[in-house]
């Protein structure tokens, strides 16, 4: 199977976290964390958010962006931001792209974006509203590249 990878740069909200590792659940996405975490992940809260499928995740927690980016840093990485000039359906991902998404109130670091313009994507949306909730972005997008990839060992 090829191997999808979300990526959340210090989440904030944890319904929108429970609700994009589910996406990556029933997707076989891998799921990276950037700390810190705006709440707490533990047993006792997982299970009261009814997440009964964590243990199914391939999820992995990161110190911070540098920790994430060292080890990662040369994989091919997609930036989204309502700020970014390209749209998510104009690129072909490949195998092993990293999704990077930012935190809820303010999203990506205006700097990553611009020192990765290239690289960095939108969702488009109507003009005078702020954006898509995060956990629909990331949907949004994983079944785009799911969709280029033919929707592989999936039915």
């Amino acid at each position: 199977m090829k191997k999808l990878n979300i990526v959340l740069l210090c989440p904030e909200i944890p319904q929108n976290t429970g609700n994009i590792s589910r996406t990556c659940a029933v997707t076989g996405a891998a799921l990276h964390i950037i700390k810190p975490i705006g709440f707490e992940i533990s047993d006792r809260t997982l299970k009261r958010a009814g997440l009964d499928y964590w243990d199914k995740l391939d999820v992995t927690y990161y110190e911070s962006l540098d920790d994430f980016l060292s080890l990662h840093g040369e994989r091919q990485m997609y930036f989204f931001s309502a700020h970014a000039e390209r749209s998510y359906h104009s690129v072909e991902y490949p195998e092993g792209v990293f999704l990077v998404f930012g935190r809820e109130s303010v999203g990506l670091p205006c700097e990553l974006v611009r020192e990765n313009s290239s690289r960095a994507l939108r969702i488009p949306m109507i003009d005078g509203v702020r954006c898509l909730n995060l956990s629909n972005s990331v949907a949004v997008v994983t079944y785009e590249v799911l969709r280029q990839w033919g929707f592989p060992e999936m039915s």
